[in-house]
């Protein structure tokens, strides 16, 4: 069975973690302790180059489950914030259900306030530290799998980790002096501190997964079920989240597929956007790809372990309209170069307010105040970490050519996906109009810290099977 795609039995396990990036060892972190997903990625396929639609929760995830952009779906900023599907956008489980698949949830969904209209038969996001969620998970695959009599099954298991904020009496830290300080942070003693309590929440949520792939293969399920590992965007600091850059939007992502297919490990270098998540899992277990999805299968290009022609993309786009505040910026991405637009004007980085109150965010808090440029461009192979803007200086003419190529090609994007971007006035009046919607229909303030469906203006309670 090696290199074919599903004859219409095989079953899904998505887990996906908060604010990630591509922080685990197997993607070059020696000092990060994640043994599990590093097993995990020798046993699958290593996606080096995904990144997420956006670099923020709601939206990176609405193309991850919809395979569509936030512009054409709709999730264009956070479900806590008041943003919503439009009517009519149709989720993965509601796909896979209308192919047969059994579908449940436990723990972080941060597509709407109201996971009944997601499509899973059966949800519990009352609570998504990853313990909690681990145990119903396992206790689902001993119990409850076995009941569905070979109907396939889709199952999502959504970590809250790992968001900020990271507590010591949840995720011991690592030893700071042994953590290497990315070029976009200072190193200072504080923002060390800052990493090494990142790294902790890393080290117990991968311990975490494990033992959802030990009750795999306890099982036996393992031998039938391609396991995706993922996480929305790039870690909750400085440059990196909310912030179109690699350190934003690229995103760990692992695919397993069933033992029993046999498919040789490998490592997949070629760019793969968060819309093509979908497309991709629907092609693998044969189901038909809807002519509304903006994504590209991959299927073809992971069950065969030679190359075989073009790749299936050699660009992406991201985006960001809405985060905590209006923050239009959109991008276009290859792998030799990087080009952002950035549409309004705003600080060199314009933080997120569970960044600008880290140890890290007040450590570059005075170096990042200066004007953003409206053109940003990156030569991603001479500087990969895009530190160097060749759009401003001496450089800018002789590479103005790459810059406008990328520039129509990013504009016919937008126009193809009905992008429209609101002018300052209008959007911060939209940012504010949705938010005390929300809060006066919800009675509650929206936070982002709590795990807890019912600290996020989230439905609390379980719903029943079929939903």
């Amino acid at each position: 069975m090696t290199g074919e795609r599903n004859d219409g039995n095989d079953n899904v396990l998505i887990v996906h973690w908060h604010d990630l990036g591509r922080y685990l060892g197997v993607y070059g972190h020696p000092d990060v302790v994640s043994p599990r997903l590093d097993q995990l990625a020798a046993e699958g396929i290593l996606f080096t180059r995904a990144h997420a639609t956006a670099p923020l929760c709601s939206p990176s995830r609405g193309s991850l489950f919809t395979g569509r952009y936030p512009q054409t779906n709709g999730l264009v900023g956070l479900a806590h914030h008041g943003w919503e599907y439009r009517a009519g956008v149709r989720t993965l489980p509601q796909l896979l259900g209308e192919q047969g698949w059994y579908s449940a949830l436990f723990g972080m969904q941060h597509e709407t306030s109201y996971p009944a209209r997601l499509g899973f038969d059966e949800f519990d996001v009352s609570n998504s530290y990853c313990e909690y969620v681990v145990e119903k998970v396992r206790e689902w695959l001993q119990d409850c799998a076995p009941d569905l009599s070979g109907q396939p099954f889709l199952l999502t298991a959504g970590f809250f980790e790992t968001h900020r904020p990271y507590p010591h009496e949840r995720y011991e830290p690592v030893d700071s002096a042994g953590v290497d300080i990315p070029d976009y942070l200072p190193d200072t003693p504080e923002v060390r501190q800052d990493l090494a309590d990142f790294y902790g929440a890393i080290t117990t949520a991968d311990a975490a997964v494990g033992r959802i792939l030990d009750t795999m293969a306890e099982t036996g399920l393992d031998a039938s079920t391609w396991v995706v590992f993922l996480t929305d965007h790039g870690p909750a600091f400085p440059r990196a989240k909310s912030t179109l850059y690699d350190a934003g939007t690229g995103i760990a992502m692992i695919v397993r597929p069933p033992t029993s297919r046999k498919v040789a490990p490998r490592v997949y270098d070629e760019l793969f956007s968060g819309v093509d998540l979908l497309p991709t899992l629907l092609d693998l277990l044969g189901v038909g790809i809807p002519a509304d999805v903006d994504g590209l299968s991959h299927a073809h290009a992971l069950i065969t372990s030679y190359s075989d022609g073009e790749p299936v993309r050699d660009h992406v786009y991201t985006t960001k309209t809405y985060h905590d505040s209006f923050d239009p910026i959109r991008a276009i991405r290859t792998k030799e170069f990087s080009y952002i637009e950035n549409y309004v004007p705003r600080p060199l980085l314009d933080l997120p307010w569970d960044i600008a109150e880290s140890p890290s965010g007040m450590a570059v808090a005075s170096f990042v105040r200066s004007p953003r440029p409206q053109r940003e461009l990156y030569d991603l192979r001479a500087d990969p970490t895009e530190t160097t803007n060749l759009l401003t200086g001496d450089a800018a003419a002789k590479i103005d050519a790459v810059a406008a190529d990328l520039a129509v090609r990013l504009h016919d994007w937008r126009q193809r996906t009905g992008d429209v971007i609101p002018s300052e006035f209008a959007g911060t009046r939209i940012a504010e109009r949705y938010t005390e919607t929300y809060l006066r229909i919800r009675r509650t303030a929206p936070s982002s810290r709590s795990a807890i469906a019912a600290d996020r203006g989230i439905e609390e309670e379980a719903a029943p099977a079929n939903q």
